[in-house]
C-alpha cells in the first residue's frame, strides 16, 4: 500500500490512498485526487504504482514538483521523502507487503497394519481383521467392511479406500467381492456330514 501524507498547518496529516496504475493529482475535480490550493495547477502531476515501484511525474506545472526541496520532472519515489505540489507538502508512505507463510509441525503417519498370526496383514483400521484390498493412491490396506461399494448399473463394481477414495485393488489371492451371506455362514459353520 502506498499513500501521501498532506501536511497541515494544525500538525494533521490528510491521507491520500493511491491505486495501482496512474493516479493524476491536481486541482481539477476530474483528478483521481483533486488538491484544492490555488498553487496547485490543474493537472500537476502523475504518480503511477507499477510492479511494486512508485514514479512521478510533472505534468508541466505552474510551481513545479519537488522531491526532498529539488524541482524534478520525473523520478522514483520512496518511503519517507517529501513531496511537494505547489505550497502543499506531503509525505511519502510506502508499505511494504509481506506474505507470511506459517510452518507447520509435520506428523508421520505410521500404517497400523500389522501381520496376522497366519501371514497375512491387517486392516488398516481393524488391526484384528484381514486386509483384503490396497488403495491405489494412498496404499493402505483394508478389510472388505471398510471398503466403499461403489455400484453403476450397467457398469464395473468399484471398491473405494475410505481414506482418500481412490480405487481398491485385491491384495494377492484375494477378491474384493463380498460372499453371499449363506456361503459365509457355511465357512464359518462346520457341519459333519454323513456318508452312506
Amino acid at each position: 500500500m502506498a499513500r501521501l501524507l498532506i501536511k497541515s498547518n494544525g500538525g494533521k496529516l490528510q491521507p491520500i490512498n493511491l491505486k495501482m496504475g496512474l493516479n493524476r493529482l491536481g486541482r481539477h475535480p476530474d483528478n483521481d485526487f483533486q488538491i484544492d490550493d490555488p498553487s496547485v495547477s490543474l493537472l500537476h502531476c502523475e504518480i503511477s504504482l507499477v510492479d511494486g515501484t512508485m514514479k512521478i511525474r510533472d505534468c508541466n506545472s505552474t510551481n513545479g514538483t519537488y522531491l526532498n526541496n529539488e524541482q524534478i520532472r520525473e523520478a522514483s519515489l520512496h518511503s519517507g521523502q517529501t513531496l511537494r505540489l505547489g505550497r502543499i507538502e506531503m509525505l511519502v508512505e510506502i508499505a511494504e507487503a509481506s506474505v507470511a507463510i506459517p510452518n507447520f509441525d509435520t506428523v508421520e503417519i505410521k500404517a497400523s497394519s500389522v501381520k496376522l498370526p497366519d501371514g497375512t496383514l491387517s486392516c488398516h483400521n481393524h488391526p484384528d481383521k484381514h486386509a483384503i484390498g490396497r488403495c491405489t493412491q494412498c496404499s493402505k490396506i483394508f478389510c472388505i467392511t471398510c471398503l466403499h461399494d461403489l455400484h453403476r448399473v450397467g457398469g464395473k463394481h468399484h471398491r473405494l479406500c475410505p481414506v482418500c477414495s481412490g480405487e481398491c485393488v485385491p491384495l494377492g489371492g484375494t477378491s474384493l467381492t463380498k460372499k453371499p451371506f449363506l456361503k459365509r455362514l457355511l465357512d464359518r459353520v462346520k457341519l459333519p456330514f454323513k456318508v452312506n
